[in-house]
Formats: structure tokens, C-alpha cells, sequence
């Protein structure tokens, strides 16, 4: 058996558990490393908020996006030293920003300073325009986009904001929209129609508040050419040429993620392995839903990365 094209995933918010990164944390001093460079850098004990919590704190936007993209970027650090490496890497939401540390376009250090900014700004337009979001399972994407154009109108918006799977569908807008969406979607014979519990309306028309300021860190920001492709949320394409990626970064606040569509190109693109690195097994779930045919592995704790390197070790025989 041999290894095929390797694709690494990186998960975005609601991944995140009390605990994360902890006993790489232990292990390995350059993990030790990258915990107290990020508490420098951001300000406060992003390294106590992750291991100690409370769970609370852990999900406030500001916190939970800083702390997920230091332990997925812990986790492929740790991959890296056994060589294990990505051809492609993709990221769900905040996760594209941990994509791009892996593929080597952006530094550690500007990730987290970018991805501190884009939780407080995400976070006030959320406070600005308050919004929601609901999971819908059971409904194809076409019949979310039409129950979603239904129930919105001109003060009231409502969208599709990740197309997870071919049967999951979130949707995100204002708070009575996502509600009269949600109650289309189960006449219309949803398996489950669900709310989130969540800060704002990620990926909708709701967080232009966020973008200028977004905008500008991100034009501001040194990122590096490289030969791994990103394959973007909002295009599901492959990309490296610098001003398309800083550009698609930018969308990706009012613009739903296509994660589907992005999974289905990269298998297109030959890939066979995909590994989920950081916390939480959403994205394997996920891929599992979209493409049974292809191996699916989760790197998030000393445990599962062994594996992952014994499964490396096998395949390279």
C-alpha cells in the first residue's frame, strides 16, 4: 500500500473543547513554544483559556478562534516532524487561516494577529446587527437557497452561509428570518432543523460591519508564494497567487463557505488521504458524507497523531 495525495483540513469554530493542545502541550517543547508565543502576542493566557477553560470563555469568539488555530498549528507542527506534509490544504472558515499557515503563505506570528482582529470584528458586527445561525439536515442546497430567499426580505435577511454536505446546509441572517427559514425547512421535511449557539450571523450579508477594517490588516499583511494549492470557501477552487488569496479571504466574511463542493474538487484533484489537524472530528464527519471512498483521519491529540504516524510509517513500506 502505498500513500496517495494528502490533503490537510483545518476546522473552524464549535471544534473547540476544554482541554485542547494540552498534552502535545506536555510532549513537545516547540508546542510549549508556539502556547507562549501566542500568549505574547495576543495579550492575555490563551494557554490557561484553552486547558483550563471554563467552557464558557472558551466559546467567545475572541477566544475560541485564536485557541483553535494555536492547536492546529501545534498539531501540523507536530505532523511536519514526522514528514508528514500536505499536497493540498483547505480550512472550514477560520480554519482557511490555519490552511495557510500549513501551506506555508502565512507566518504564525501574522495568522494570529489577523485572526485575533477578525474574531473582535466579527464579534461587534454581531453585536451591531445582531443575527443567528441554524443548522438544516435533510434538504438539498437548492431547497435551502429557496426557502431562504422566502423568508427573507429587504430588513430581515437570511442565506446559506456553509454548504457542509449534500444533506447539511447552515444558514445565517437576522434572528426572525433563520427563525421563519427554520420553520419552512421543517414543513418542507427537514430531518432536523437546529440553532446554533453563536454571536452573530457568520458568512451573511450581516458581518459587512467587520469587512473594512478586515480589508486592511489583510492588505497590510506579508503572505509568501507557495506550491500548495489552497482550495478557497468561497470560490472551492484551487489558489496561490497571493492577491486572489487575500482577496477570497476578504469575501469569505459575508460569503458562504462551499465545503462540499471544495471536498468533491480536491478528490477530483486526485486526493485520497484527507487528515482533519486540530481539534474535534467535524470535518471527518463531514467528509464521510460526502465521499465514503477515500481514507479519513483526524490528528488533534498525542493518541490520534501516533496513529496517523504508524499509519504513515505503514504506507511508506
Amino acid at each position: 500500500m502505498s500513500k496517495g495525495s494528502i490533503a490537510f483540513l483545518f476546522p473552524g469554530q464549535a471544534s473547540q473543547y476544554v482541554g485542547m493542545g494540552q498534552d502535545l502541550y506536555e510532549l513537545y517543547p516547540f508546542v510549549r513554544e508556539l502556547y507562549e508565543q501566542a500568549n505574547v502576542l495576543l495579550g492575555y493566557d490563551i494557554t490557561s483559556v484553552s486547558f483550563e477553560g471554563p467552557a464558557a470563555t472558551l466559546r467567545e469568539t475572541v477566544h475560541t478562534q485564536p485557541a483553535i488555530l494555536v492547536h492546529s498549528i501545534a498539531v501540523a507542527s507536530v505532523l511536519a516532524t514526522h514528514d508528514i506534509k500536505p499536497e493540498f490544504v483547505a480550512g472550514h472558515s477560520l480554519g482557511e487561516y490555519s490552511a495557510l499557515v500549513s501551506g506555508e503563505y502565512l507566518s504564525f506570528s501574522e495568522s494570529l494577529r489577523l485572526v485575533r482582529l477578525r474574531s473582535t470584528l466579527m464579534h461587534k458586527a454581531g453585536t451591531e446587527k445582531p443575527g443567528t445561525m441554524a443548522a438544516i439536515i435533510g434538504l438539498t442546497p437548492e431547497e435551502i437557497d429557496r426557502i431562504c430567499t422566502e423568508a427573507s426580505n429587504e430588513s430581515e435577511p437570511v442565506q446559506a452561509a456553509n454548504y457542509n454536505s449534500p444533506e447539511q446546509v447552515v444558514i445565517a441572517g437576522s434572528i426572525p428570518a433563520v427563525q421563519r427559514a427554520m420553520d419552512l425547512a421543517n414543513s418542507a421535511g427537514a430531518k432536523r432543523a437546529m440553532q446554533l449557539e453563536v454571536s452573530g450571523a457568520f458568512h451573511s450579508v450581516l458581518m459587512e460591519g467587520a469587512v473594512a477594517g478586515l480589508s486592511d490588516a489583510i492588505t497590510d499583511t506579508p503572505l509568501s508564494g507557495s506550491k500548495i494549492p489552497l482550495i478557497a470557501n468561497v470560490t472551492a477552487e484551487p489558489v496561490n497567487e497571493i492577491a486572489q488569496i487575500r482577496k477570497l479571504l476578504i469575501l469569505q466574511l459575508t460569503n458562504p463557505v462551499r465545503w462540499a463542493e471544495s471536498m468533491s474538487n480536491l478528490v477530483s484533484l486526485g486526493v485520497d488521504t484527507f487528515i482533519e489537524v486540530g481539534p474535534g472530528k467535524v470535518l471527518k464527519g463531514l467528509m464521510r458524507r460526502i465521499d465514503r471512498n477515500v481514507t479519513v483521519l483526524n490528528a488533534d491529540t498525542a493518541e490520534s497523531i501516533d496513529k496517523i504516524i504508524a499509519w504513515s510509517e505503514d504506507s511508506s513500506e
